[in-house]
């Protein structure tokens, strides 16, 4: 059991029989009257998203969640496929899951998969990942004063600025927690 007051990004609940994944918490105390915690709950099953209000001091069922590291093997379009370097298990998940985040998935990417009951409802990606830049904008020649960027596509569909000496084909690091170029790779 969790207080609501205590409920942050990333916490996963049990309501009504459904897991929820909190992906945004505000904490809310107005003047009069008693404190709340405004949610944004992802539904794990289908990826629709609810808002809710809890009462600081309502008592809350958070379930453990086992994490395990795994590598990503592929995607089939529905689902994405993993499997734990260590004891060969495999696991799917959902393509809304991880939602555009999936654009940072390359084989044997290796991340953290969290689990409940051997289904996969949660993910921690590295903080960077190299991927290949499939399309590029093409660079203009004399175009050099300051800090100068365009536009490219990598092999996994993520849009990103990158300077104007990356070329397509080239590998480079990106971050994904903003999806911004970090360098090369």
């Amino acid at each position: 059991m969790i207080e609501a007051g205590d409920l942050k990004t990333g916490v996963t609940l049990k309501l009504d029989n459904n897991l929820y994944r909190v992906t945004k918490s505000l904490y809310n105390k107005p003047g009069r009257g008693k404190a709340s915690m405004n949610t944004t709950l992802m539904d794990i099953r289908t990826g629709h998203t609810i808002q809710r209000v809890f009462g600081v001091e309502e008592r809350l069922d958070n379930i453990f969640v086992e994490a395990e590291k795994v590598q990503y093997l592929y995607g089939d379009g529905m689902h994405l496929h993993f499997m734990n370097p260590e004891s060969y298990e495999q696991y799917e998940a959902g393509q809304e899951l991880f939602g555009d985040d999936a654009r940072y998935l390359t084989e044997n990417l290796e991340l953290e998969l969290r689990l409940y009951e051997g289904l996969a409802i949660d993910y921690k990606l590295p903080t960077t990942v190299t991927l290949t830049i499939a399309e590029s904008d093409v660079q203009i020649a004399g175009d050099t004063s300051g800090k100068v960027m365009k536009k490219a596509t990598t092999a996994t569909g993520l849009e990103l600025s990158v300077p104007l000496f990356v070329n397509v084909g080239d590998a480079v690091t990106v971050d994904t927690r903003d999806g911004s170029y970090t360098g090369r790779g």
